[in-house]
């Protein structure tokens, strides 16, 4: 029972220094708002090479590769704009995820310019040009 419980132990030490290594790494993150205010378990996170969602404790990830994200854009409505948040759509040739929508984040104009920022970056990296995006 105590070798369990250590191993456990060394198991949870291990994940949470992926964690804070992670952490470490981020650009940005956020969790979706509702009426403003982040009350939701659902987190979303730029790091140099993905962008992260995380949902409902945690139990569901699902993340795309920066150089296979092809449009941006964003959209704001106008309970949004009452609430000081948008929603960013990415649209990626990633086959799991070929649309994730970044819902309800504050400054999304200011979001969407950080992730595009970080899609050039990486597309220049890996010495892409545009139409090599979809190979």
């Amino acid at each position: 029972m105590v070798r369990n419980t250590s191993i456990l132990f060394i198991l949870n030490m291990e994940r949470m220094t992926h964690i804070m290594e992670e952490q470490k790494n981020l650009i940005w993150k956020d969790r979706k708002r509702v009426l403003g205010m982040p009350l939701t378990f659902t987190k979303y996170s730029l790091s140099e090479d993905r962008i992260f969602c995380r949902l409902d404790f945690n139990l569901e990830e699902e993340e795309i590769l920066l150089y296979r994200v092809r449009d941006l854009s964003v959209k704001r409505s106008l309970g949004q704009r009452i609430f000081g948040v948008g929603s960013v759509l990415v649209h990626s040739s990633d086959k799991s995820m070929p649309h994730l929508v970044i819902k309800n984040v504050k400054r999304p104009g200011e979001v969407k310019e950080r992730i595009h920022q970080q899609v050039e970056k990486m597309k220049v990296e890996r010495r892409m040009r545009l139409g090599e995006a979809d190979a």
